[in-house]
């Protein structure tokens, strides 16, 4: 047995028993995923070590006080964000109770007085809460912003003597999370587009129908907040203006809204059109508008296909007439938001040089507001880009860096599904299918109805080796955004080459306005399959004007199939459209 001084963190699920009874496979799997995300990588970031777990509740060993604390008020503050559109009944909540103090370490488990201290501060700390004792609040004095509410001498249970013991403040800075402060004068919060979505007209002159157009708003209303990207008004504000007469720049003014969304909902026989329209409250232009048409055989799954249409469409075109605004007034000084729209642009088209132009702007998007948790994951992405297609000089330092910034998005926001949707590109792109998953899931359990989430489960499904189910995911995406990126064709493309269904495959790719080398190799693997050795044989005069170098085996490491068989099925389809096995290593893969 060894003793010495250190501090330990006892932490306890709250109605644990409650929860099980109601859920068990979802509780667990909502505890394990706050684990592998939030918990774990706390505890790891901050050197300690979890030196036993329960099912609802673990001991961890620190060998400074202030990690331990650190750890703590990071854990319970992204809890509460976690937690904020989680029914009460449903949330996963955790005491904490934290104390410095002589332990003696045997056999990899940890016992004294100490141990059980901590464990009985636990119990006496609120739900969300850490209570420490004042060995604990005197060894931390100035060294982090929290504050500690004096609790008094306590009894505790089995200990014989009273123990002093404090609250932590939980509602100022979390410690170590955010990048270090910058000059009052360059740092600003960001400033996103703000959205109203005002009560649907009843058009149909069927109060029963009422119900539908409340319905409608409600949801989209709802499902726009999803998107963190957005600033949405509050349905209690939109409401207000429900049968009135309304004017667009006045209630703009009001509510302090960019953007409003208008719609109507008409009841014409057994079918119900639904007409909506964005339209900028600046210049009282219309930006989009489109109307659909459903048979009324259930007015609910109507109300949810067409909630999810516009929610998935909307923020696309804000996003489009942002961009237009930025390319006419090119602000000398763009804010946060401006800098990561620019550098999402530059992003998409696939450049080296653009590439650069948007970790310069990515870079300002976060220096103007460390807290932008969107920013930072935009970031992680455009290093990735940069990581895929080898645009760097050290390519370990830079995988780093993309990292660091999802850590820090996820620290920021872990209830954005982008930073999600990057996690999981980032890990597909590193080979590590399970990890995309997870965090693929996640995205879409936060927004089932953003494209991009969507497209991307499409994607991974394919590499796991189920085609047939990407391409119904890719489909989908392209029907709740019909102004969808280019890149979802050949997302399609590939999955109908891995389910063997070549002629779909192609008419896919020929969606395309300009193919790169990978997506002429898929093409030409298509045409070898089919036996078509003229069209293959073009194909592949393609790949090799676009990459000189192109060669098989090389080609294969840049896919990410989970299956071998799938990774033999393109090499033997390129050998078929006449390549070279065993060539020289590509240049470059594919986007993503």
């Amino acid at each position: 047995m060894k003793q010495r001084l250190a501090a330990v963190l006892a932490a306890d699920m709250v109605g644990y028993s409650r929860l099980m009874e109601g859920d068990e496979a979802g509780t667990l799997a909502r505890l394990r995923t706050h684990r592998m995300e939030l918990i774990d990588p706390a505890i790891v970031k901050n050197d300690g070590r979890i030196i036993k777990t329960t099912g609802d509740g673990m001991l961890v060993e620190f060998q400074s006080v202030t990690d331990a604390v650190k750890c703590a008020v990071e854990v319970q503050q992204r809890m509460k964000r976690r937690n904020a559109d989680v029914p009460a009944d449903s949330r996963i909540e955790f005491r904490i109770g934290i104390n410095l103090g002589d332990i003696i370490f045997d056999d990899g488990d940890i016992f004294g007085d100490g141990v059980n201290i901590a464990a009985r501060a636990e119990q006496l700390a609120d739900v969300g809460g850490i209570c420490v004792t004042a060995a604990v609040a005197t060894q931390i004095g100035g060294r982090l912003e929290v504050a500690f509410e004096d609790l008094g001498e306590k009894m505790l249970k089995n200990i014989s003597r009273p123990v002093h013991l404090y609250r932590v403040a939980l509602d100022g800075p979390m410690p170590d999370v955010a990048s270090p402060p910058q000059e009052a004068d360059t740092t600003r919060a960001v400033s996103k587009p703000s959205i109203v979505v005002l009560p649907f007209d009843n058009m149909s002159g069927d109060p029963e129908q009422e119900f539908f157009a409340d319905g409608m708003t409600e949801d989209i209303i709802t499902e726009l907040s999803r998107r963190h990207e957005l600033f949405v008004i509050s349905r209690n504000s939109s409401f207000v203006y429900k049968n009135q007469p309304v004017n667009v720049r006045e209630v703009a003014e009001k509510l302090g809204a960019q953007y409003l969304v208008e719609g109507s909902v008409r009841k014409i026989g057994d079918r119900v059109r639904v007409t909506v329209q964005l339209i900028d409250a600046v210049s009282d232009a219309h930006i989009w508008a489109d109307k659909y048409d459903r048979k009324l055989d259930d007015v609910f799954a109507i109300q949810d296909e067409v909630t999810a249409a516009i929610a998935a469409t909307l923020p696309g075109r804000v996003e489009a007439a942002q961009r237009d605004q930025l390319a006419r007034t090119k602000p000398a000084n763009m804010a946060a938001y401006e800098c990561a729209l620019t550098a999402k642009v530059l992003h998409h088209r696939s450049t080296e040089a653009d590439n650069k132009q948007a970790q310069e702007l990515i870079e300002r998007a976060v220096t103007l507001d460390p807290n932008y948790a969107h920013a930072h994951a935009w970031r992680a992405c455009i290093f990735g880009q940069a990581w895929v297609n080898g645009w760097c000089e050290d390519r370990d330092a830079l995988w780093n860096l993309a990292l660091g910034e999802v850590d820090k998005a996820l620290a920021l926001d872990d209830n954005d599904a982008d930073v999600h949707r990057i996690l999981a590109a980032i890990n597909i792109n590193n080979n590590d299918l399970a990890t995309a998953r997870h965090h693929q899931e996640r995205g879409l359990a936060l927004n089932p109805n953003y494209d991009l989430v969507v497209v991307q489960q499409g994607e991974l499904l394919t590499w796991l080796g189920r085609p047939e189910e990407g391409t119904e995911w890719i489909r989908k995406a392209m029907r709740l955004n019909p102004h969808h990126p280019e890149r979802f064709w050949s997302h399609l493309g590939k999955a109908h080459f891995a389910a063997r269904q070549y002629g779909e495959a192609i008419e896919a790719f020929m969606h395309l306005s300009s193919m790169d080398q990978v997506q002429h190799a898929f093409v030409a693997a298509c045409h070898g399959w089919l036996g078509d050795e003229i069209a293959a044989g073009a194909h592949m005069r393609k790949v090799r004007a676009l990459a000189p170098d192109f060669g098989v085996d090389a080609f294969l490491t840049t896919l990410h199939f989970a299956r071998e068989s799938d990774v033999e099925h393109v090499r033997e389809g390129l050998i078929k459209a006449g390549a070279d096995d065993g060539a020289p290593a590509v240049s470059s893969v594919a986007a993503q």
